[in-house]
């Protein structure tokens, strides 16, 4: 038996299951209670949805925002875990074996690769690019266009940024994200500001507030942020896979 509210329609899948038009679902698919799938969502084989998550919300915008563009449909790719109280928009695309965690937050058109972890209530915002197992830990902002490449470790609570004039410019303007490269590592509560890029295998030590490109390697602590060593050769990625 099933009931239709607005464009949802309810499903005896699992208990208060909503579902929107055109919904494709894989095989194998386990729903928690009252969760939300909206229209044109796909979700792959073996994926599991907790309690009160919502997939394929559409974003809404002010009118300024520099979020505007193209919203397609949400795609899950196979054995996705997204967590209870996670929203996870229309547009974003999902990575095989990727975890959401609990009330994460996925804008539209975010990529995320395959076998990486968003942790506990961070933000993956508009047009962001993570890579494959990349570690996003709890309470994390990714701001709109920033880019986060493979094998990158994100600490608890850092804080990326892409406007210098916080809303005080042109709407022409492009927003500039922070772009972490491969294997670089990010401790916790460090901030990032607009369009500074972390260079392959580089340590920020949590706390710092980078201000400035940082080179690959470099370890860099402070407020503002300097090179105080290099990363040694024992420490490198290809020694911890």
């Amino acid at each position: 038996m099933s009931a239709t509210v607005g464009a949802l329609t309810a499903s005896a899948t699992a208990p208060g299951l909503m579902l929107g038009e055109g919904v494709q679902i894989g095989a194998d698919v386990s729903f928690g209670a009252h969760v939300i799938v909206h229209a044109g969502t796909s979700i792959g084989d073996g994926c599991t949805v907790e309690d009160h998550a919502v997939l394929g919300k559409r974003p809404r915008l002010a009118p300024r925002s520099g979020a505007q563009g193209d919203v397609g449909s949400l795609q899950l790719g196979e054995r996705v875990t997204v967590c209870a109280g996670a929203v996870v928009f229309a547009g974003a695309s999902i990575g095989e074996g990727t975890i959401v965690g609990d009330q994460s937050f996925v804008r539209e058109r975010a990529q995320i690769g395959a076998r990486s972890v968003i942790g506990r209530g961070s933000v993956v915002d508009n047009d962001v690019q993570v890579g494959a197992r990349v570690r996003v830990q709890s309470n994390v902002y990714l701001a709109a266009f920033s880019v986060v490449e493979d094998d990158v470790f994100v600490g608890p609570g850092v804080t990326t940024t892409n406007d210098d004039t916080m809303s005080r410019h042109e709407a022409s303007m492009p927003l500039r994200g922070a772009i972490l490269r491969r294997g670089s590592r990010i401790g916790g509560g460090a901030v990032l500001t607009p369009g500074v890029e972390i260079g392959e295998e580089a340590f920020v030590a949590s706390g710092a507030v980078v201000t400035r490109d940082v080179r690959a390697r470099a370890v860099v602590m402070g407020v503002p942020a300097r090179v105080v060593r290099e990363v040694p050769d024992e420490d490198l990625l290809e020694r911890w896979r």
